[in-house]
């Protein structure tokens, strides 16, 4: 994305839900790295070409820390999104 689709990246809303049940909520101003640190940091060891994405983590809510702990199966429906950016989603599969 371009700087004139969404002025601020430290602050856009993001979440993700397993077959329509919502477990994160949360927002990049929460991050420990900003995507300016992030960016500049990944570029000094590759070219980012457009359409690149850089994986930094998810929001709080993960499976481990829930209780009881939740962990995909194969089936379930992982939506997520975050704003401005749209929505992904992806069935989990078991390994072969």
């Amino acid at each position: 994305m371009t700087t004139d689709e969404i002025s601020d990246p430290q602050n856009l809303d993001m979440w993700l839900e397993i077959d329509g049940h919502r477990y994160q909520n949360g927002n990049t101003r929460t991050m420990i790295f900003g995507v300016d640190e992030l960016v500049a940091y990944v570029s000094r060891y590759m070219t980012l070409l457009p359409g690149d994405i850089i994986s930094t983590g998810t929001p709080p809510g993960v499976g481990l820390g829930l209780d009881p702990q939740v962990w995909l199966q194969p089936g379930n429906v992982m939506r997520l999104s975050i704003a401005g950016l749209g929505v992904q989603e992806q069935q989990v599969v078991a390994a072969t």
